[in-house]
């Protein structure tokens, strides 16, 4: 039996999942901040991977952490490996309240493409690519869930105005990449609660006044 562990962590509540079986082996999505809920929650685990949607400084401030004592494989996609190691580019340079520190995570064991399916916990995990909010940003499709980063929020989307951010491929991952998922999927978000995609498609006003 799969298990899925939500935690929002770090000054903008960012959503890490903790994936697990019975058998005691894990992976991890987005470690973001204030990491020791994270270390807490992995203690009895074997975490053999770290899948990141994005390299924003909120989904991988606790990367390092999460290696260090795991071990596991970093996994992001192929466009944002160095943003693991530039605090420019992942946007922590700049500080502020809700980035108090640099950061510079590990670099990237395996590089992640559009279309792969990694084998983890005996389940067939699909990457697909959905940039927009950032340009390497990924979404993990794992049986009837996918974990969206941030590309989809329940009522929402994600920001484009931040760099490299662009709103027109954002809106096009959304309707070619999550749209296209059975109606019933669960979507996990980077922030906020889960929805799915049947209400998404339906009702979600940024994604409707777009036609």
């Amino acid at each position: 039996m799969i298990r899925i562990r939500t935690l929002p962590v770090g000054p903008i509540a960012t959503n890490c999942y903790v994936v697990s079986d019975d058998e005691g082996n894990a992976f991890v999505v987005d470690p973001g901040y204030e990491y020791e809920p994270i270390l807490e929650a992995i203690q009895d685990l074997r975490v053999s991977h770290i899948l990141l949607t994005h390299a924003h400084f909120d989904h991988i401030g606790g990367v390092r952490a999460v290696k260090e004592a795991t071990g596991a494989l970093v996994l992001i996609h192929e466009i944002e490996v160095d943003w693991l190691v530039d605090s420019s580019l992942n946007m922590s340079a700049q500080r502020s309240e809700f980035c108090p520190w640099e950061v510079t995570g590990p670099p990237a064991d395996q590089t992640l493409h559009d279309g792969d399916v990694l084998e983890l916990l005996s389940e067939s995990i699909e990457v697909r690519h959905t940039p927009g909010h950032s340009p390497g940003h990924v979404s993990f499709v794992m049986g009837d869930v996918v974990f969206g980063g941030d590309a989809l929020f329940y009522g929402s989307v994600g920001r484009t105005d931040l760099p490299f951010g662009d709103g027109p491929t954002l809106f096009k991952s959304i309707r070619e990449k999550l749209f296209t998922l059975p109606p019933h999927t669960s979507v996990l978000p980077g922030h906020g609660p889960p929805t799915t995609i049947r209400d998404e498609a339906r009702m979600n006003p940024f994604v409707q006044l777009r036609g």
